[in-house]
C-alpha cells in the first residue's frame, strides 16, 4: 500500500505541471502550431486531465484504505490491551494477598489456625473466580 501510495505521488508530481504546460503551449500562437493541430492539443489536455483526476482519485482510495489499515491495527490492539488489563486485575489482589501472608510477624492468627492456608487458598480462588464471573458478564472476556 506505501509503494502505490508512492508511485501515485510521483504520477501525480509528473503528470500535473504537463496540464498547464500543454494548457500553454495550446493557447500560444506559435508559428509551429498550425489549425489542424490544435484539435490533437485539445484532445490530449482532455487525456491529461483525465489522468490527473484518476491519479487524484487513487490516491483518495489509498488514503481511505490506509486510515482502515491503521484503525483495523488500532482496534486489535485495544483487545490486547483489554485482556492484559484484565489479567492484570485479576492478579493485582492476590498479589497483595501473597505479599501480607509473606510478611514474618507472629502476630497473625490465621497462621496457627490448622486451616489458614486452605481457607488463603480458597479467598485467593472465590477472588479470582468472582472477577472472571464479572468480566465475563460485562464481556470483557
Amino acid at each position: 500500500m506505501h509503494t502505490l501510495k508512492l508511485s501515485t505521488l510521483y504520477l501525480r508530481k509528473h503528470v500535473a505541471p504537463l496540464r498547464d504546460a500543454i494548457s500553454q503551449f495550446s493557447r500560444s500562437d506559435s508559428p509551429f502550431i498550425q489549425q489542424e493541430t490544435g484539435v490533437f492539443l485539445r484532445d490530449l489536455y482532455d487525456h491529461v486531465i483525465r489522468v490527473v483526476d484518476m491519479v487524484e482519485t487513487q490516491r483518495d482510495v489509498l488514503n481511505g484504505l490506509y486510515d482502515l489499515y491503521l484503525s483495523e491495527i488500532s482496534y486489535k490492539m485495544n483487545n490486547v490491551m483489554q485482556v492484559l488489563t484484565v489479567i492484570t486485575t485479576i492478579f493485582i489482589p492476590l498479589t497483595f494477598l501473597v505479599g501480607v501472608y509473606g510478611m514474618n510477624f507472629d502476630n497473625m492468627p490465621e497462621l496457627r489456625w490448622h486451616y489458614g492456608y486452605y481457607m488463603v487458598w480458597a479467598i485467593m480462588l472465590g477472588i479470582t473466580a468472582s472477577l472472571l464471573y464479572v468480566f465475563r458478564k460485562k464481556k470483557w472476556l
